[in-house]
């Protein structure tokens, strides 16, 4: 990940775009970053894809996507005392995922942020499928945020894989993000690792982490090797420190073509109350097709 000079912000107007907001124009001046707000009106779109009479639809689609712009500029205004640099962006296309994906393809921005969809009733996000296929497809790096409100400096903690299930790139790639994420902000960083076995090989393993840090700057008291099951340990560890940031890879241990997401991510996602920033090794190309419309 390179530093952050074009974010794209995905604005729903059932998320809470205030607090959206601020995160995400205090990331723009930290980075010197333009911002890019981008609405799509999914729920529309859907509901006119599958309307029996199909007359009028382009003008109802063109309506759609008006309101939408009508109702960015309102915010843009909101945000011209920021500072930051803003422009607006809507359609009215679905899934919604598939179009921020092709946006994403188009404009080409540094990071993509975005509101996790839904509140549980432990009051914290809880991603839905939009948000699961939005981590699966999106080739820039997405942060996923919820509502709680970010520490003066925030926080960060990068969860990494230094085991040999790893494709080679993956690890070095997160820590780079979070190193540059961390230092934007003044902010401290924390490295953890989940270490199934013990052994020779886990002392390998071990070296070749404090290599890492070692190469990042991050001092050996912000290094953290937990013994055990990582789908345990680390939500433990993570929950107990009270991050306001986790940077993660995104996707599961597989270094040919296909893409899910991981089960650690997905038990970190449903387990942390913080911000999520989900990074893609630098060989990633996202399966979605600019063609398709």
């Amino acid at each position: 990940m390179k530093s952050p000079k074009s974010i794209l912000l995905v604005v729903e107007r059932n998320a809470d775009v205030p607090a959206l907001m601020c995160k995400t124009l205090g990331l723009a001046r930290g980075f010197g970053a333009r911002v890019e707000l981008f609405l799509c009106d999914s729920e529309q779109a859907y509901v006119l894809a599958h309307t029996y009479d199909q007359r009028g639809i382009s003008t109802a689609r063109a309506a759609s996507t008006a309101a939408a712009l009508h109702y960015l500029g309102g915010l843009r205004e909101l945000a011209a005392g920021s500072g930051v640099e803003t422009a607006i962006d809507a359609q009215c296309e679905s899934p919604l995922y598939e179009s921020v994906v092709r946006k994403v393809l188009h404009s080409a921005p540094d990071m993509v942020i975005k509101a996790i969809a839904v509140e549980d009733a432990r009051k914290h996000g809880a991603p839905d499928p939009n948000d699961w296929q939005l981590m699966r497809t999106c080739p820039s790096t997405l942060m996923l945020t919820g509502r709680r409100a970010w520490r003066k400096p925030p926080c960060f903690a990068a969860a990494v894989d230094v085991s040999e299930e790893e494709t080679a790139d993956v690890a070095g790639t997160v820590l780079a993000a979070a190193v540059l994420l961390a230092r934007g902000f003044g902010a401290d960083l924390h490295v953890a690792y989940g270490e199934r076995r013990s052994g020779t090989q886990s002392a390998a393993r071990a070296e070749k982490l404090r290599r890492l840090c070692d190469g990042a700057g991050i001092a050996p008291e912000r290094t953290h090797i937990l013994s055990g099951d990582p789908e345990r340990t680390l939500p433990l560890f993570l929950t107990d420190q009270t991050f306001d940031v986790l940077v993660l890879g995104a996707l599961a241990h597989r270094a040919g073509g296909t893409t899910p997401v991981g089960t650690l991510t997905s038990t970190l996602l449903d387990a942390l109350d913080c911000d999520f920033v989900l990074v893609k090794p630098p060989s990633y190309r996202s399966p979605i097709d600019t063609a398709v419309a």
